[in-house]
């Protein structure tokens, strides 16, 4: 039963002594065509007994199948006791840490996921946290250009390998405040940004350069090269990162003679499930000198008059985060029960386990792809190094092949022509360590299935 707080007499009382005759009165300066007239699709209201049905027939339809997608989203295997702690009361009822007397364990877990996430991208300071990669990338973006005072154009050169949607994130976000997004062209080729692309931009104000790593078509990126060529160029470097992948490759911060002036990326593959499409959560570290331009919430571990060690948001007050155009970000709600989750994953992996996982992941989509490009027709279609995910380019359509292979139970793989005219025969695959021998073999049958049929 819904709880309603104010009778009928109570709302008559409140509009009689503000003198409005009823409560439609409240919004007649909302426009008559902008206003909804009823909720003609929605249906009458059903009993408890008949909703659990519903619910229960329409999650029977959701399909089972191996899972090959990435594209941003991974499938990695969640140890029980994350969830299990993570939806404990006192973590899963938590909302806010303003009161640091009282919330003295969120915050500690909180300060050890930014331990965490600053070890895992080298570089000194983590935020805790924001929405998904998508908008961390977006703030990462707002917050170079308040940071870089010497540059004054606004200007960030955006390679094309990074996410789609991404890109369509950050310029949502900026494009009404006088940024100038300058798309890089990836080489057909390696499937990289080359150093030749951003040869017309040297000696010019550009505010930052966005470096993805690895990027959105799976390959390895030069970021030794692109980040000296930022800092070269008086230049900030955002680095973009999968966090699984950290646990193999060189972190932001060792990136170049310098590191990366900001990363941030997804949390996703820490420990949060897919579930359809989320939530997830966004991270971001940076360089101290950085700090005060960090979006989000930072915690600090300090001592009490009595010597004892506490835990309490620091550099920030709770007002930053309301302050409109003065705050750092108008984001106000962080991730904290997914930053709960990543923290008791990374905790119970270790270093050692994270690069487990991250070494597997590898190694399968390599025995994927091999296999996979056994079969006539099919050839990888980029030539650099790649993580987890590889590009292939088949001899039929790859939506088609998509469609037969998910009548099969596969789910194959991301239509990289949805975004990259030109890619409609390219097809991303990823295979975590999730994934068995025999799960590739299915896959290999199915796709050798299919493009015979």
């Amino acid at each position: 039963m819904p709880f309603i707080p104010h009778t009928e007499e109570d709302i008559s009382a409140m509009l009689a002594t503000i003198g409005v005759a009823d409560i439609e009165a409240l919004f007649d300066e909302i426009p008559a065509e902008l206003r909804v007239k009823g909720l003609p699709n929605l249906p009458e209201g059903m009993s408890e007994m008949a909703v659990s049905r519903l619910l229960a027939q329409r999650a029977a339809t959701d399909a089972n199948g191996l899972n090959f997608i990435g594209a941003g989203a991974y499938e990695h295997h969640i140890p029980a006791a994350v969830w299990d702690i993570a939806t404990r009361g006192e973590f899963y009822s938590a909302y806010t840490p303003y009161q640091a007397e009282a919330s003295q364990g969120t915050l500690q877990v909180l300060y050890e996921y930014q331990t965490m996430m600053a070890s895992l991208t080298g570089l000194d300071v983590s935020n805790a946290s924001l929405y998904d990669g998508a908008s961390a990338l977006a703030e990462a973006v707002l917050m170079a250009v308040r940071a870089h005072r010497k540059s004054t154009s606004k200007c960030i050169l955006m390679p094309a390998t990074v996410h789609p949607a991404y890109r369509k994130v950050v310029e949502t976000i900026v494009h009404n405040q006088g940024f100038t997004i300058v798309e890089l062209p990836y080489c057909a080729e390696s499937g990289t940004t080359l150093l030749e692309a951003l040869a017309p931009y040297e000696g010019e104000d550009i505010t930052a350069l966005v470096i993805p790593q690895p990027n959105f078509f799976g390959v390895l990126e030069e970021v030794d090269a692109l980040t000296d060529w930022a800092h070269a160029n008086n230049t900030l470097a955002i680095a973009v990162v999968n966090p699984t992948a950290l646990a193999l490759l060189a972190p932001p911060g060792e990136w170049g003679e310098r590191g990366a002036d900001i990363a941030c990326g997804e949390g996703q593959p820490l420990g949060v499930p897919l579930s359809s499409g989320g939530p997830n959560f966004g991270f971001m570290c940076c360089k101290q000198r950085f700090v005060r331009q960090l979006p989000g919430r930072i915690i600090g571990r300090t001592v009490d008059l009595e010597g004892k060690p506490g835990f309490t948001l620091t550099l920030q007050a709770r007002e930053q985060h309301i302050r409109r155009s003065k705050a750092t970000s108008n984001i106000c709600t962080n991730q904290g029960l997914m930053v709960t989750a990543a923290t008791i994953y990374m905790a119970l992996l270790g270093a050692e386990g994270l690069a487990r996982v991250a070494a597997n992941s590898h190694d399968n989509t390599a025995r994927l792809a091999q296999q996979l490009t056994a079969l006539d027709g099919v050839e990888r279609f980029f030539s650099g190094v790649a993580f987890h995910e590889v590009a292939l380019c088949l001899p039929k359509p790859v939506d088609e092949v998509l469609a037969a292979l998910a009548q099969r139970g596969i789910f194959g793989g991301y239509a990289l022509g949805r975004d990259y005219p030109g890619l409609e025969r390219v097809m991303l695959i990823c295979a975590t360590e999730t994934k068995t021998q025999d799960d590739l073999d299915a896959y290999a049958q199915a796709l050798a299935a299919v493009l015979a049929a």
